[in-house]
């Protein structure tokens, strides 16, 4: 069962390599990014191979070459589902402006399965960290997405749940802080 998350990670660093691309506030290899979220997601009791793979996967649709049809063929359509629940699908700006575009993206994540959620809230809780320390600005508007993303996406892992929405309130506490 763990052989197809190993993949995951193998394919996942390998495609955010290719494109050379780094985490935006820390410079570091981004690959590190999805490695983080699958950890996490991997300490939930409910955890499942799938959904591990998919957390290594989480990103590369958005910012890699990498298709839908290139995960299913790799993985199977479960982590091909999941994978595909994650990712942003109101991108275009002609959509309308970002408070509108991630008002549909809370819309459509509030109804994505427990599975796709889970593993959410372990990437809410990876990006907030960097976001909070190096963006302060962005982050006051990045908070309240995710305050509002967290009130409507309640079907996940509780427990990791609960972590999510402690890095948020301390986030928001930090950024507060630092506004005085």
């Amino acid at each position: 069962m763990e052989d197809i998350a190993e993949r995951a990670a193998l394919f996942s660093r390998a495609a955010h390599q290719a494109v050379g691309q780094r985490r935006k506030y820390t410079d570091e290899p981004y690959w590190r990014h999805p490695a983080n979220v699958a950890e996490r997601v991997s300490a939930v009791e409910s955890a499942t191979a799938e959904m591990i793979a998919a957390a290594h996967l989480h990103d590369v649709l958005e910012d890699t070459a990498v298709t839908a049809q290139d995960i299913e063929a790799c993985f199977g359509e479960r982590v091909a589902v999941l994978v595909l629940e994650l990712t942003d699908q109101f991108v275009d700006p002609e959509i309308g402006n970002r408070a509108h575009r991630k008002a549909l993206e809370r819309d459509r994540l509030a109804r994505v399965s427990p599975e796709a959620q889970t593993i959410k809230y372990a990437d809410l809780i990876d990006n907030t960290g960097s976001i909070v320390a190096r963006a302060p600005g962005f982050a006051r508007v990045y908070l309240e997405e995710k305050r509002r993303l967290l009130e409507v996406m309640a079907e996940g892992d509780e427990a990791l749940r609960r972590k999510a929405w402690s890095v948020l309130v301390e986030g928001e506490a930090r950024i507060r802080g630092a506004a005085r």
